[in-house]
């Protein structure tokens, strides 16, 4: 699929006036220049069409997480190294994805490397 028509900024400018003429004369913002859930969504789409399932599912999560701060983001993220957590843990971030940034896709991954380490005695012990 070639539409960069459909191709926004998070602040909704279309792709088209994203140009080093806006930058120099000011006319874009740091926010027009990170990609929007909308154009992860699409990217999704057109990963299922072409049978690349794991990548479409990975651009869910990438569009899920545009509305996850980068600070939280980084914690996640820290929290999600082996022994780094403990099953409570893990799960209170997979109910925080869930419920206060709607974001399934991630929780159920958190929740799934959570099973992943229990099974594999990866979870931080209740001392640590």
């Amino acid at each position: 699929m070639n539409r960069p028509e459909l191709i926004r900024t998070p602040t909704g400018k279309p792709l088209a006036e994203v140009t080093m003429a806006a930058v120099v004369a000011g006319d874009l913002t740091n926010e027009d220049l990170r990609i929007s859930a909308e154009t992860l969504q699409l990217q999704g789409e057109i990963s299922d069409a072409a049978g690349r399932p794991q990548l479409a599912n990975n651009m869910r999560r990438a569009a899920e997480m545009t509305a996850i701060p980068d600070a939280e983001v980084l914690e996640i993220y820290n929290a999600l190294r082996p022994r780094a957590s403990s099953r409570e843990r893990l799960d209170a971030i997979a109910d925080r994805l869930e419920s206060h940034y709607s974001a399934p896709v991630n929780a159920a991954l958190v929740r799934e490397a959570a099973q992943v380490y229990a099974a594999r005695n990866l979870l931080a012990r209740e001392e640590d």
